[in-house]
């Protein structure tokens, strides 16, 4: 409940940025001296990804999303994607921005092509990306997009488009699972903190968070396109479907919640305590 609770503060808080931002833009280009058409050069809409996706914020964590972007008439594509990136990273920099409370990290590094990428694209251009170039690490983040700002209608086209990558028909192939389990295998080894003990650590350590959510994301990928109740983005709900559709046994699922459940406490325990994020079990 806390972590739902927290998804959507962060979900208003974006939603309000970004409105607040586009007008802001609307109303300095229709007072500047340049022949810009009346309104916005596009309709934008903000993904959630990762916890914010999945409706699993905690205290302290940042925001994963991706910004989509329309263009209205009379502009072309790149006229729009121009002005929405600049609308992007003026919603970045307000809700980033030191107040009384801390700010608010917005992080784009899940969209195509990673931090290389470019921060908004069209609907055209997601689609194009996903079907001839998705990385497996790709397809697998696209299973916690949601719409959690911004135009609906767009929000929506994208969910559907991105449905064709993330539940494909048949399953993802055997050599985009073993990727992904080379991949665990390499997180797990490379991005534990120096030091830290994997008995201890609530995301990365043994039966931590990491461990959870990646047995239950490849369950989705490999069956949510014959299972719908996988097809969602929250972590304890596609563990109970995959349960109700035997292919998870009741006692290894109430292991594995109580596991996650567990980790999440602490982690939000640690930044209540000590007022800063911490993956480790406190001494």
């Amino acid at each position: 409940e806390v972590c739902a609770a927290l998804s959507s503060v962060w979900g208003a808080a974006l939603d309000a940025a970004l409105v607040s931002e586009v007008a802001t833009s609307v109303v300095e280009r229709e007072s500047s001296r340049s022949a810009y058409p009346v309104g916005a050069p596009a309709r934008i809409a903000v993904i959630g990804m990762g916890r914010l996706g999945g409706h699993e914020i905690g205290y302290g964590s940042d925001a994963d999303v991706l910004f989509v972007c329309a263009p209205n008439e009379g502009y072309e594509d790149s006229d729009a994607v121009r002005w929405a990136n600049q609308v992007a990273d003026a919603v970045r920099t307000r809700l980033g921005a030191p107040s009384v409370d801390p700010g608010l990290e917005v992080d784009t590094g899940l969209r195509p092509e990673g931090r290389n990428g470019p921060v908004v694209r069209t609907l055209a251009a997601y689609r194009a990306y996903y079907q001839q170039w998705a990385q497996p690490w790709e397809v697998q983040a696209l299973l916690r997009a949601t719409h959690v700002a911004g135009d609906e209608d767009i929000a929506r086209e994208f969910l559907h488009l991105v449905d064709e990558t993330r539940y494909p028909e048949g399953g993802v192939s055997p050599t985009t699972v073993n990727e992904l389990r080379r991949i665990k295998a390499r997180v797990d080894s490379e991005r534990l903190p120096r030091g830290a003990d994997p008995a201890t650590h609530t995301k990365l350590g043994r039966g931590g968070l990491s461990d959870v959510e990646w047995l239950v994301q490849l369950l989705q990928l490999r069956h949510g396109h014959e299972v719908p109740e996988l097809r969602t983005t929250s972590t304890l709900p596609a563990l109970h479907a995959a349960v109700a559709a035997e292919l998870v046994g009741p006692e290894d699922a109430a292991v594995l919640e109580h596991a996650w459940k567990l980790a999440t406490d602490i982690r939000n325990g640690n930044v209540l305590r000590s007022g800063r994020a911490s993956d480790s079990v406190p001494s």
